[in-house]
């Protein structure tokens, strides 16, 4: 493995990532990495040969192998020598949930993950190019150090928040009181926020307050970005139905309401391009948009060996050039389509008779995963929601402010 080799293609790499889109240069660095990743990384190398190819014949991106997203529960997958590790995120739930895996990642690697963090979240969730407060309804890394959307917010909050920013999940639940509270002190002062948190949590909080009849009023351009969080719908709801609780519950518009599909495997979050569209004038479907160092496709269910035209269902393979300490190819057990310029989910695959249904699943998976001290955070968080929005008096059902609020939390205090 040569050193200076790495470094040669995370500089370029990096570099392409921020630099504003110009030329196409995907096709030409996703070989530069097969190859390289071919010769680095055993786990990769031992799929390839398994299939018979090498990388000599192959001349597209499209025909780069894609390694499946389950054998990185089974196999170290790593293109650098292991003890140059300085990040481990565990992967989420697959189709077989006892399988879980880490993916490690060197120095470089750890650089390109916040680089298109910051990349991505810059152009599609703070395209206004200004900071707001940043509250997150996820632990911070201290608290789930393996969490990838614990890193990421963390990024986020140090590139586009203000010093009113916070995580308000910890192992003790969700911090109702200091959440509460900060978002009285922006309502008063008219100021933006973002809230962003696993779809689950959201769920939670939506229903919580529908129950007891409470309802806010977000400063105009506030947003709420959600992640993963449900397989096939957004908990208990449909998509659009979601979207319309996020309106009745925050007062923001479903435009302003944007869905992340992050995965360990690989190190891209894909971001709804609404706000993006809707600030530039663009009128078309929701999506998640093509990015310059970034290829997705919908391969056939029932081989994946076909890539399917935009509009049919399939199951969805991610090219990403950030996964250069991995592998450049992961397919993924995630149903989805294409469109003209991008793709969308719409699910966790399920298997049924043996074979993988066009339907996906509906099993919920909770913010955190699977793993099982997050599930039991989960479940905590369920109940401190419910529990403390409960207590929350009518008086004024649009704005989180007032007595209801000061009453609650000098209640509080007194425990």
């Amino acid at each position: 493995m040569s050193e200076a080799r790495r470094r040669e293609l995370f500089e370029t790499i990096r570099d392409y990532i921020a630099a504003p889109r110009g030329e196409d240069r995907f096709d030409s660095l996703a070989l530069e990495v097969f190859r390289f990743q071919y010769g680095a990384n055993e786990a990769y190398r031992a799929y390839c040969d398994g299939r018979g190819i090498d990388p000599a014949g192959i001349g597209r991106w499209e025909d780069i192998p894609a390694y499946p997203s389950d054998a990185f529960k089974k196999n170290l997958v790593i293109s650098f020598p292991y003890e140059q590790t300085v990040m481990a995120n565990v992967t989420g739930g697959t189709t077989d949930p006892d399988l879980r895996g880490i993916i490690f990642r060197d120095e470089y690697g750890r650089e390109l993950v916040l680089a298109a963090n910051r990349k991505v979240m810059g152009d599609y969730v703070f395209p206004e190019g200004e900071r707001m407060p940043i509250l997150v309804l996820a632990p911070s890394p201290e608290t789930a150090p393996s969490m990838g959307m614990a890193i990421g917010m963390a990024e986020t909050i140090r590139s586009f928040g203000t010093d009113q920013s916070g995580f308000f999940i910890t192992r003790r639940g969700f911090l109702i009181r200091e959440f509460m509270d900060r978002l009285r002190e922006l309502v008063v002062a008219g100021k933006p926020v973002a809230l962003i948190g696993s779809t689950s949590a959201f769920i939670y909080f939506f229903n919580a307050c529908r129950k007891n009849g409470l309802r806010f009023a977000l400063p105009a351009g506030s947003r709420i970005v959600d992640g993963g969080g449900y397989r096939g719908r957004f908990g208990d709801c449909g998509r659009d139905e979601y979207y319309e609780r996020c309106r009745d519950t925050f007062g923001v518009d479903p435009a302003y309401c944007l869905n992340v599909l992050g995965m360990a495997e690989s190190a891209t979050n894909s971001v709804d391009s609404s706000l993006r569209d809707l600030l530039a004038g663009i009128d078309r479907e929701r999506i998640k948009p093509d990015l310059p160092w970034c290829r997705v496709v919908a391969m056939d269910i029932g081989t994946c060996s076909r890539v399917l035209p935009p509009g049919e269902v399939g199951l969805l393979r991610h090219y990403d050039l950030a996964n250069l300490p991995t592998v450049l190819g992961v397919q993924t057990d995630n149903l989805g389509y294409r469109t003209d310029d991008g793709f969308e989910i719409i699910g966790r695959a399920q298997v049924v008779d043996g074979k993988v249904s066009q339907m996906p699943s509906e099993k919920p998976v909770g913010p955190m995963g699977e793993k099982k001290i997050f599930s039991f955070l989960d479940l905590y968080m369920k109940f401190s929601i419910g529990r403390h929005i409960a207590k929350i008096k009518k008086d004024d059902p649009l704005c989180p402010c007032g007595e209801a609020i000061e009453e609650m939390i000098e209640r509080e205090g007194k425990k």
